[in-house]
């Protein structure tokens, strides 16, 4: 068989709960149902927001992978099915670069059936994400234009108040009216909307997660043709082009299966057999 024949194999004919009341399923479920043979769908009144909201009003329940699975056993739970998708998306300083914003999204698969488990990601600075302190219209209105509303939507809020999902103009005003005249300047923030259906370039990357846990699912074990062969462990170690020593570079990827246990090293996997001198710690400290 080919990939795609063993990957039907897995999944084909099956119904896959996508656990989302923020219309993710416009990127998620064309990919899915194309690529695995399934038939996407979102419970109906299924909350998200039980696992934890942007905005704080709910703290989520573990960290951004550990979200993911909350959400998926609930659905699963709920409908008496075997597989399910779930995504979750994280913004903050870039880890590297912490002066730029970043994106980071995970999207989930959970298969009872087959005792399976995999996760795609997309990490990007594409973002819109963004807070400012305004004191007046023109403040606000400066805001919203550099965050591409109103296609992107925004939030106002004040102490324990907010008012979430600001996608036009009318209810920017009524909003801004509402809040300037109720609240002393220094206590109004602004900030981008990041639930994905008032973000489309968040959407985007959401897009991003799932052809990437596409790739991970297409990429099967040579042994027993298990999906879902990926790496779990980098090795580095690539030794330098002019001084031949250790750095921090990526030499070589550990892949093993989850369903029989083989593994194997793979060399090179950036496709370098040398690390350039400027990220050699001896030659460049």
């Amino acid at each position: 068989m080919n990939e795609k024949e063993v990957i039907f194999s897995f999944f084909g004919q099956r119904t896959g709960l996508l656990a989302t009341m923020h219309h993710k399923e416009k990127v998620i479920s064309p990919i899915l149902e194309e690529m695995l043979g399934i038939k996407v769908q979102v419970p109906m009144n299924f909350d998200t927001d039980q696992f934890g909201t942007f905005t704080l009003e709910i703290e989520r329940k573990g960290n951004q992978l550990e979200a993911t699975k909350y959400k998926a056993e609930r659905a699963l739970h709920l409908s008496g099915e075997t597989l399910a998708i779930s995504s979750e998306g994280v913004f903050g300083p870039h880890p590297s670069v912490p002066w730029i914003p970043f994106n980071r999204e995970i999207v989930f698969l959970m298969d009872k059936e087959n005792k399976f488990e995999i996760f795609g990601e997309a990490i990007t600075t594409e973002t819109n994400y963004k807070q400012t302190q305004i004191k007046n219209y023109q403040e606000a209105y400066e805001f919203c234009e550099a965050v591409g509303f109103p296609d992107h939507a925004i939030i106002i809020r004040r102490k324990n108040e907010l008012i979430k999902g600001i996608h036009s103009k009318d209810k920017l005003e009524e909003a801004l009216e509402y809040m300037l005249k109720k609240c002393s300047t220094d206590e109004i923030c602004m900030e981008t909307d990041m639930r994905a259906l008032y973000n489309p370039t968040r959407m985007k990357n959401i897009k991003a997660a799932t052809n990437n846990l596409i790739r991970k699912i297409y990429h099967v074990c040579s042994s027993c043709s298990y999906p879902g062969y990926e790496v779990v462990e980098r090795k580095k170690g690539l030794l330098c082009s002019h001084c031949g020593l250790k750095t921090e570079q990526i030499k070589s990827d550990i892949y093993k299966c989850k369903n029989c246990g083989v593994s194997e090293e793979k060399f090179y996997p950036n496709g370098n057999k040398f690390a350039n001198p400027s990220n050699c710690p001896f030659c460049n400290p």
